[in-house]
Order: C-alpha cells, then structure tokens, then sequence
C-alpha cells in the first residue's frame, strides 16, 4: 500500500470515527441531561478532559504513543485558549437564542477562512467558496428558527467563533510546526483545558442554570451516564484533533455540520422529534454543499499533484484537504476538542 494510499485511509477512519463518537455522545447527553436533568454541561465537558487525559497516560505507559515534550508556553497557551473557548460557546448558547447560536456555529467557518486568508496567506478557491457557501445555507436553513438579538449574547457569540477559530488553527499549525502527533498534543494540552474548565464550569454552570453542581443528586442512573459521556468523550476529543491534524480547520467544521444533519435524522427517525419540510430541505442542500466541497477539493489536490515539481521550495498553502483526501500529509475543538457544541437545556440539546 502506497503512504498516499495509506494516509487517503488513516483519513477515512479520522472522519469516521469522529462523526460516530460525536453522535453517540449527543445521544448520551441528551438522555443525561433532558431526562435525567443533569445541565452542568461546563463542568461535565472538563471531566470528559481529565478521562482524556488518563486514558492517555494509560496509554502512554503501555508505549502506545511516545511522549515528545516540546514549546511549553505554546501548550499551555493552547489549552487555556481552547478552555476559555469551550466556556464562551456555553456562555453564548445561555444567553442566545438557539437560532441565533445556530448562527454562531456557521459563523465559524467564515471566520476560520478569513484568518487563514489574512494570516497564513491560504488560498480557497471560487469553487471551494461556492460549495461552503450551499453548506451554509443549507444548515442555515435546517436549524435557524429565529434570530433573537441582544448585546451581551452578540459579544459573547463573537468572541466565541473568535476563539474557537483561533484555537482550530493552532491545532493544525501546532502539530505541523513542532512534528507532533494528534495524540501527543492531546496529551500534553488535556491538563490545561480541564485545569481551566474545572476551575470556570461551576461558576458558568451555575450562573446559566441557576443550580450547584455539587448539590445535585447523582443517582446510580445519572453516574453510568455521566461515566458513558466521559469514556465517549475521549474518542471524541482524539478524533477532533486527528481529523484537523489530516484536513484543516474548514474541513472539520463541515463534518461538523454533516454531524449536525446526521442528529436531527436521528431525532426524528428514533426520537419522533418534530421535524418539517424546511429541516428536510435544509440538510439535501447542506449534502449537496459537503459532497461540491469534497469534489472539488479531490480535483485540486490531484491538479496540484500533476503540476508542482518533485523538487518543491516554498508555496502557498492552498484548501485541498475534502472530507475523503488523495493527498499525502502528516497528521495534524466542542460541541467541545471536546464536543464543539455544548448542550444544556431540553429545547438545545440536538445540537452537534
């Protein structure tokens, strides 16, 4: 089997396990939190960091990974920046609407491509637009119901795609620049994330839902929940680092919007949650944009292959990487690296 063969397949499994894990763990939340009422979503997402960190300890002690110290102040920067992130989306899902946080999830991908275009100086071409542009739409118009506005939401929506552009960036760029794998970063990043969550998820916790989480009761039912979340978790976690690490920031958030579709087709075929015309509708033209968005970046990357040299100096790194690539690379955050979406109400929680 040839690396590109190899790496097309190490793809494949990245983008597959990460929508099967991020699926199950909405289901699972779901239950735990519109049943069984637990809505401490903050400082549950920090335990899912602390399990991700020990299974990673387990098995780094096994040898399966090798454990590479590198820039400290980089990880620790990292973490806290994707800590602080995960706590600004749960802010913004409190105090917006859902419509107008579906909002703020679309305007993820967006952001990401301006910052890449300004700062890293990647190219996306007309066609990759247009096709990111019918994705949009489409998820646009199967989950935006109503766009409530309101001053500190809209602040806290911004500084939340902000950061959460930021901190998917730097999950590429950090595994490129220091030879890292996805596994390594996770590693050494997990502590400050939970650190920071840990320390944050109470109080946010609490000021959205106006509970304590250490005076809730934790029936028997309520703990296999919260334990079933945490060990889904670090498939979740694993597979949002993998799969940026193998694409880049744009292609995870469109497989984090196919996984969106993917829960509201569950929701209704197993769950009977209401579902309309406009939701069908929506998720056939958020389809059509991932499959243009895949096709269109296969084609460039075989073009790019067919026309640079063997000997290659310095390019511009242009957005070739599809949800099923044919390119050579090295592997490179909520529902959040944890799942990107938090979820903490009954009216919220199908959100991927």
């Amino acid at each position: 089997m040839s690396e590109g063969q190899k790496f097309q397949l190490g793809t494949v499994g990245a983008l597959g396990l990460s929508v099967v894990s991020s699926v199950s763990i909405v289901i699972c939340n779901k239950a735990l939190i519109s049943t069984l009422g637990f809505t401490f979503a903050t400082t549950l997402t920090s335990w899912h960091l602390l399990v991700t960190f020990c299974s990673l300890h387990v098995a780094l002690c096994m040898k399966l990974f090798e454990h590479k110290p590198f820039d400290a102040r980089a990880v620790m920067g990292f973490g806290i920046l994707n800590g602080i992130s995960i706590g600004l989306l749960n802010l913004s899902l409190g105090f917006n609407s859902v419509g107008f946080y579906q909002m703020t999830k679309l305007a993820i991908i967006p952001c990401t491509v301006l910052l890449e275009t300004l700062f890293f100086r990647k190219q996306f071409s007309r066609n990759i637009q247009l096709s990111l542009s019918i994705l949009l739409m489409g998820v646009g118009i199967a989950t935006v119901t109503d766009l409530q506005l309101n001053v500190l939401g809209s602040v806290l929506s911004l500084l939340a795609v902000l950061t959460t552009c930021v901190a998917q960036i730097m999950t590429n760029t950090i595994q490129k620049k220091f030879k890292v794998s996805s596994t390594q970063l996770l590693y050494q990043s997990c502590p400050y994330q939970a650190l920071t969550l840990f320390i944050v998820g109470p109080f946010l916790d609490g000021l959205l839902t106006n509970k304590n989480v250490f005076a809730f009761k934790y029936t028997p039912q309520v703990l296999f929940f919260i334990v079933l979340s945490c060990l889904i978790s670090v498939s979740v976690n694993f597979s949002t680092f993998l799969v940026i690490g193998k694409t880049s920031p744009v292609t995870y958030q469109v497989l984090g919007h196919l996984k969106t579709c993917l829960v509201l087709a569950f929701g209704y075929v197993l769950l009977r949650d209401p579902f309309s015309w406009r939701n069908i509708l929506g998720i056939l033209i958020a389809v059509v944009g991932m499959v243009l968005y895949s096709y269109c970046c296969t084609i460039e990357s075989q073009q790019k292959q067919n026309e640079v040299p063997v000997k290659l100096p310095e390019v511009k790194e242009s957005e070739t990487d599809p949800l099923i690539s044919v390119e050579n690379g090295t592997g490179i955050l909520a529902d959040v690296a944890v799942p990107n979406v938090p979820v903490w109400t009954s009216n919220k929680d199908l959100d991927a």
